[in-house]
């Protein structure tokens, strides 16, 4: 076998391993929920510019897209983080994203104290502990272990974790090994239990999920002068 055709199947079977690592982590933690109202949690990531950097912008729209429409008028949209990086909280900026861009109406929440995705689940428990149905938005492997964090400091709460639309086949396709490499080392602190989908999904890998060599996917006014 020529060189070229070693490195362009090994370029596939990475993208392929990619995918399934991050589907995998997506179906973690959650369960099918019940009830109407809705908690969509997105977590911030490290912004030192004045707007939404490129991955809090994709976490946005993660997040709208996981806003049920017959639950719309049910659901409330909380953006977490703090200053992290920049002198203007991640949650801020997100939601100005969602708001003056994407022309999201809905209602939104800010947490803009927290620094760690630890804190992140700490401050954000008193502005969803009501709701029915819990969705946590990330990059897949970020969001399981805000899922896990949920899981350490609220059991209860742990049983109303559901799916948010985060992770779509052939959506950053090409950084996914990345991402499941470094979702990895970021995951180290879990128990395998923690990381690994509910049995019913599993065996749904087998028909569901379908990844074969082809492949060979109410808003607080935020302050201008955030910086000076």
């Amino acid at each position: 076998m020529k060189n070229w055709a070693r490195v362009a199947i090994a370029g596939a079977a990475a993208l392929v391993w990619g995918e399934w690592v991050n589907w995998r982590w997506s179906r973690a933690l959650v369960g099918d929920g019940g009830g109407t109202s809705e908690a969509v949690v997105v977590l911030g990531y490290r912004n030192p510019e004045p707007t939404a950097n490129f991955i809090n912008r994709w976490r946005v729209r993660a997040a709208l897209r996981s806003v049920v429409t017959d639950r719309a008028s049910d659901t409330r949209v909380i953006f977490c983080g703090g200053p992290v990086g920049g002198c203007a909280p991640e949650a801020r900026l997100m939601a100005r994203y969602a708001t003056s861009v994407l022309g999201f109406e809905g209602t939104m929440l800010l947490e803009e104290e927290s620094t760690t995705t630890w804190e992140n689940i700490t401050n954000v428990i008193p502005l969803l502990e009501d709701a029915d149905r819990i969705k946590i938005v990330s990059q897949p492997a970020h969001a399981l272990k805000a899922r896990a964090y949920v899981r350490r400091q609220r059991p209860d709460l742990a049983q109303r974790l559901v799916r948010a639309d985060d992770y779509r086949a052939g959506e950053w396709t090409f950084g996914k090994p990345l991402l499941a490499l470094y979702g990895f080392w970021s995951l180290r602190g879990l128990r395998a239990t923690e990381r690994k989908p509910p049995p019913v999904m599993e065996s749904a890998r087998q028909g569901g999920f379908v990844m074969s060599a082809r492949i060979l996917q109410r808003i607080r006014p935020a302050s201008s002068d955030e910086c000076s």
